[in-house]
């Protein structure tokens, strides 16, 4: 490459990543998983658009693993144990037994119903078979669904991207093999090794990096983020489950008190962000869309079968004996959307060669695309009918926060709808739990420090600084004015969730 095509692929390079921020900001406005608009991107400069050829499956699946590598120590980097903890058990079922389950009743649906041959059909079945964390909290964020489900959801994300690729490369295997025993013991042994290796690195990364003094703040979120990718990468040496390994060491990081933590989670969502728009760039590159339409309806056919037979099933044989309402359940089994991770397991078995396994790909890069738009959107509508959140719930309040390091504390916005009761009600009267306090107010692109007897109105958006201990209270708080009023613990409400 010479200097010159240097600069021209940095161009064209800065533009598609351009468009694809700004496809994310389009995307997160009508509800979608932003992956969609990012694959188009990647198909529109692909053969059939710009005339960019790509087909190297084996250099998609090194860069797609390794994309998926940053997005999982993204995840990690970024959960919140206490919102985990009280649900890894049914979350470890979901990412384990759930996945084998909906592995086989996709592939036997499949086979009885396409004709698809038996290896094909338990590849499609092990593809599709995990939820994409990118795809389904790019959705999420705008859904206030409670703690626990939400939880529950990041967990089972994170966790079942390991069994889905341990299945995927068995079944890869030419000519298959299905032995039982083998099957077991290779699960075993790569979960059970990425679980030691992850917690390993997240523990000894913790305890180094709180006992040594960096020189630049900069580097604490450079080397939290390196701790990371190392148990990514020695998972993988080690021939056990790099992506358990990956998300297990981040998550325990980002809850072992380091210093610089707002520094680092914002290094690590920009790293993740662009690691996905790389990925699914890369991905849309590879799909010919001339070539999708002989696809089409085996794409559907095994689509409905996961979203509507599949999913269910596993959702239901996983969570039994666990004390998970039906109403949840059911909002599980509609939320396990599909993202990059089939796409990138799809090129496995074309890499080892398996025969027919091209038209595998095909059949799952349709299967994303239309079941996103189909699940996408319709999230918030379902969680609502389940009563899982209500209307005034999703107006009423949205809150975002970010830790503040210094002060350890957060920093809390909403904006106040129609019909929202905080309306004329003063700060005063609002009574935030100590040491909880509205610092600013945005009201007709005018910004101001509101005083005791400033009225809150429609369309002000508020700027509160809580204690982390005390942000529950003052949300508690929030949601009881906005349903009852000033006078709301007199009618009884006290802001529950939900």
């Amino acid at each position: 490459m010479t200097l010159h095509q240097l600069y021209v692929a940095l161009f064209v390079g800065g533009l598609v990543l351009l468009a694809s921020i700004i496809a994310t900001r389009l995307a997160t406005g009508l509800g979608l998983p932003s992956l969609l608009l990012f694959l188009g991107v990647g198909v529109f400069v692909g053969e059939d658009g710009i005339g960019l050829s790509f087909d190297d499956a084996q250099l998609a699946q090194n860069l797609g693993t390794a994309a998926l590598g940053i997005i999982l120590v993204e995840g990690g980097l970024t959960t919140r144990f206490s919102d985990v903890r009280k649900v890894l058990a049914p979350a470890g079922v979901l990412a384990t037994i759930g996945v084998g389950v909906s592995a086989v009743v996709t592939a036997t649906c499949v086979h009885l119903l396409l004709g698809v041959d038996w290896q094909l059909a338990l590849l499609l079945g092990a593809i599709v078979s995990s939820t994409d964390a990118a795809a389904v909290f790019s959705v999420l964020r705008v859904v206030p669904l409670p703690r626990r489900l939400g939880g529950l959801l990041e967990a089972e994300s994170g966790f079942n991207d390991a069994p889905a690729v341990i299945l995927v490369l068995l079944f890869s295997a030419v000519p298959l093999e299905l032995d039982p025993i083998r099957i077991a013991a290779t699960l075993v042994y790569q979960l059970g090794t990425g679980i030691v290796i992850g917690l390993t690195c997240g523990f000894l990364g913790a305890m180094l990096l709180r006992r040594i003094a960096l020189p630049a703040a900069g580097l604490y979120p450079l080397a939290t983020f390196g701790w990371g990718i190392l148990a990514f990468a020695a998972g993988g040496a080690a021939e056990a489950s790099a992506f358990v390994a990956a998300y297990l060491a981040s998550v325990v990081l980002a809850n072992s008190g380091l210093p610089h933590r707002s520094a680092t989670k914002s290094f690590a969502e920009g790293s993740g962000w662009l690691a996905q728009i790389g990925l699914f760039v890369l991905l849309g590159l590879l799909v010919t869309p001339s070539q999708l339409v002989d696809d089409l309806v085996p794409a559907i056919v095994a689509g409905l079968v996961l979203l509507l037979v599949a999913r269910p099933v596993s959702v239901i044989v996983s969570l039994t004996g666990f004390r998970v309402p039906l109403r949840e359940q059911a909002f599980l089994s509609w939320a396990g959307l599909r993202g990059a991770v089939p796409i990138v397991l799809a090129t496995y078995p074309i890499v080892e060669g398996v025969p027919g396994s091209g038209r595998l790909l095909n059949i799952v890069f349709i299967l994303v695309v239309v079941f996103t738009l189909v699940q996408g959107p319709s999230l918030r509508f379902v969680a609502e009918r389940l009563r899982l959140v209500t209307r005034d719930t999703t107006r009423e309040i949205q809150v975002d926060a970010a830790p503040l390091d210094v002060l350890g504390a957060e920093l809390l916005t909403m904006t106040l709808s129609p019909g929202s009761r905080l309306h004329n009600v003063t700060v005063l009267e609002l009574q935030l739990p100590d040491p909880s306090v509205i610092t600013l107010i945005i009201r007709a692109g005018r910004s101001f420090v509101p005083e005791p007897i400033t009225r809150l109105q429609v369309g002000d958006e508020l700027m509160i600084v809580t204690t982390t201990a005390t942000r529950e209270l003052a949300e508690r708080r929030l949601r009881a004015v906005s349903r009852r009023g000033r006078l709301a613990y007199w009618f009884d409400e006290y802001g529950d969730p939900g």
